[in-house]
Formats: structure tokens, sequence, C-alpha cells
């Protein structure tokens, strides 16, 4: 029943890993020195450092796109990145519609997608943060 349980809150997550068991992949970000933007009219900057967790065996890319959960129709972008076994992401890697509420403040969201040589997705986890 344990494992029927686990099989079954993995599928409803999205993410399940070759055994049948939920994946940990998982990241986190700080925004870094991306100049402050509050009036809707984002810049284009570098991308903040992800730090990884349990990136799944046989990674070759990941695709990082980022969304303000206020405006999730805005295309903010983002950018695919080689994976070469590294636990950090550095600024830089590519860049983006930096963050940029109009009056106020918002929480964004930025989502990871690990796919393997093939393209085929081996794993999705998401970060928040507001800003600013």
């Amino acid at each position: 029943m344990f494992r029927e349980l686990v099989f079954s809150l993995a599928l409803v997550s999205g993410v399940v890993g070759m055994s049948g068991s939920a994946s940990a992949f998982d990241f986190s970000f700080q925004w870094g020195n991306i100049p402050k933007c509050t009036n809707g009219h984002p810049g284009r900057v570098p991308n903040p450092v992800f730090k990884l967790r349990q990136v799944p065996k046989g990674t070759a890319t990941i695709r990082f796109d980022m969304k303000d959960l206020a405006v999730p129709s805005y295309p903010h972008g983002g950018g695919t990145v080689k994976y070469a076994g590294k636990n950090t992401i550095g600024a830089g890697a590519f860049k983006y519609n930096s963050p940029c509420p109009p009056g106020g403040r918002h929480t964004y969201q930025w989502t990871a997608v690990a796919k393997d040589k093939s393209g085929k997705k081996l794993a999705t986890a998401t970060a928040q943060r507001k800003y600013p």
C-alpha cells in the first residue's frame, strides 16, 4: 500500500523517476544584482544563480522559464543550459525579461525541466520568490 501511495503522489506531482518513485529534483535562487524595476517595463538581464539538488542521472540540459504568478501571460522567457554535473548554474548562462511588477510586489516562479540527450523530460522542479 505504501509503495502504491508513493507512486500515486509522484504521478500527481508530474515527477516520476525510472523506479516509479518520486524524484527529489529541486533548486533555489536569489535575484542577485539585477536592476530594481517596478514600472512594468522589464529589461533583459542575466539569469539568477540557481542552486540545484538531486539532478536526475542522465540529465543533459535544463530548461528554465519564469512567470509572474499575478500576470502569468507575460512572456518573461528563460533559457536552456547544458548540464555538466555541477550543482550551480551561474549568473549569465542566459538572459530573460526581468521581474518588474507594476506598482507592487509579485511572486515569480521559475520552472526547471531536466532533459536527457534525446530531449526526453526526466524531472520538473519549481521555485518561487517575491520581487522586490
